[in-house]
């Protein structure tokens, strides 16, 4: 149909035959959509109470990048640093796996270009390779990946940067020199150089890129001096550690007792199957991205049992859905549009990751879940990484209705799986389109 002066009029007429029209206009003309249909009862009914709640350090602050999933991974990692250690408080180095993270996102971006130098430059491939090849995004299994490879530091060891905590212009220089040197290789290619010229080529642009992350984030240390005092003030010491050997004596996770389950009930990805996600990573010989399919009420029964034993759990969510920065609260019935608008909205959770309407966004840490009578899950405590200003002193709080609708993803220790589970994420993963929503990064 077109838009006509006589379908206009009749639009107008009955727009102003409800005088709920008018209200709702005058509302979110001064207040704006989410605030005018914010519900008072929806923050009144979420408490931030918890029969499950872990005692962890300050809350963290990622600033203006977008780091979540390191600072969660970084996280659960320091509450066994603390716990261990019996410290007061305590924060492993943001910048240092940012560091080496854009790196290997460099390396592994043009070793992705010289695989595919006979794709299309307009096809779907290479402009999904080109769209952000070094973005702050991440997944747990390319976090892990920088983990055994590099190791973790304390925060003095190497401290946040300008750089670091605001990365947008580091990573469009970044950008801007990465799709260049694929520009360069690609025309090389077709220009008849062989392979090994092109490495040649390859390993100058990434001392190139080397450079430019050492005047943006300063030198990673390759050894530093670890000093702390603990609750009852005994000295801790540790002359000349390296960041492997911190990890190792410190933190001493075995990484490969983590795994990453995923809730994604759409037709192409029937549940009790392993996936992997073509193109997604960082560290070129690290292990490949890996997730577990699995009914949400698995994921949820995994990450109570994890957290009844005294761990944080890792997890990434849709955060920009029915969720208020300001109050903390993630819960379907927080912002009533429906009846502001008059409008209903009646996807279920396959169907907005089919069409585009929810993915995976952020990266944070269940602290802790209120459980009834029976050990259903009411609430689940969040610790976020943006500060204390938002939420109560840095924490949200998510419903359990809203778990079901907005969660994608938990890691957790593989103990916490039953056998056929452990069979099921081991078996050979069914690769997945680089531009699959499962794809999204924290």
């Amino acid at each position: 149909m077109d838009i006509t002066k006589e379908f206009l009029d009749s639009c107008e007429k009955n727009f102003d035959s409800d005088r709920a029209n008018t209200i709702a206009m005058n509302a979110v003309s001064n207040a704006g959509v989410l605030k005018a249909a914010e519900s008072c009862k929806a923050q009144r009914q979420t408490r931030h109470t918890f029969s499950i709640s872990l005692k962890q350090g300050s809350i963290t602050n990622q600033k203006r990048s977008g780091r979540c999933w390191m600072f969660a991974a970084l996280n659960v990692m320091r509450f066994d640093v603390i716990r261990n250690l019996n410290l007061d408080d305590f924060e492993l180095s943001q910048s240092y796996p940012l560091f080496y993270d854009k790196l290997e996102k460099a390396n592994y971006f043009l070793e992705s270009i010289l695989k595919t130098l006979d794709e299309p430059t307009e096809g779907r491939l290479i402009s999904f390779l080109l769209q952000s090849p070094v973005g702050d995004g991440g997944q747990w299994d390319m976090f892990a990946n920088l983990v055994r490879k590099y190791g973790v530091v304390p925060k003095d060891a190497m401290p946040e940067s300008v750089s670091s905590s605001a990365t947008a212009e580091m990573v469009s220089l970044l950008t801007e020199k990465l799709r260049e040197d694929a520009c360069i290789l690609r025309k090389a290619h077709a220009c008849g150089s062989t392979a090994g010229e092109l490495l040649q080529k390859k390993e100058a642009m990434m001392e190139e890129v080397y450079r430019l992350l050492c005047i943006c984030l300063g030198k990673p240390p390759k050894t530093f001096d670890f000093e702390i005092a603990d609750k009852d003030g005994n000295f801790i010491r540790d002359w000349q550690i390296t960041p492997l050997a911190f990890f190792e004596k410190y933190v001493g996770w075995n990484l490969d007792d983590y795994v990453s389950l995923i809730n994604a009930p759409t037709k192409d990805k029937p549940y009790h199957h392993s996936y992997t996600v073509r193109f997604l990573g960082n560290v070129v010989e690290g292990h490949p991205v890996r997730y577990l399919n699995l009914p949400i009420e698995e994921l949820k029964k995994a990450a109570i049992d994890q957290m009844k034993d005294g761990s944080p759990v890792w997890f990434g969510c849709d955060v920009g859905k029915a969720s208020g920065r300001e109050s903390g609260i993630m819960d379907l019935e927080l912002y009533d549009r429906e009846n502001l608008f008059d409008l209903s909205f009646t996807m279920n959770k396959a169907e907005r990751l089919d069409y585009g309407q929810s993915l995976m966004t952020h990266a944070m840490v269940f602290m802790g879940v209120d459980l009834d009578d029976e050990g259903r899950p009411l609430r689940w405590r969040v610790e976020n990484s943006w500060g204390k200003e938002p939420g109560k002193d840095g924490y949200y709080v998510m419903t359990d209705r809203w778990f079901d609708e907005y969660m994608y993803q938990i890691v957790v220790n593989k103990k916490y799986l039953s056998d056929e589970f452990l069979a099921q994420y081991e078996s050979e993963p069914i690769p997945l389109e680089p531009w699959d929503p499962m794809g999204s990064l924290a």
